[in-house]
């Protein structure tokens, strides 16, 4: 099972938000999913990023892979992994 950490699109048409999720490669983009650890608003300003580190942290130590936005957003997040 390819475990991965991926944006999760949310809200409404032409107002989206997104949640950072935990889910197998083989899911649809909006399916189902293993454990939701943050959120990110890009329409806010300033733009919102809450990550729960502690989960992420685990997850990519256990083999999880984040996608390059998630990498990006964690980095940004002040997340070191």
């Amino acid at each position: 099972m390819a475990v991965k950490i991926r944006l999760r699109r949310m809200g409404a048409k032409k107002s989206p938000f997104y949640r950072i999720v935990v889910a197998d490669s083989r899911y649809p983009r909006d399916g189902r999913f293993i454990e939701e650890i943050g959120f990110y608003n890009p329409l806010s300003e300033p733009v919102e990023i809450k990550v729960d580190s502690e989960k992420a942290k685990k997850w990519i130590s256990n083999g999880a892979q984040p996608t390059d936005t998630v990498r990006a957003l964690l980095k940004r997040a002040g997340i070191e992994y």
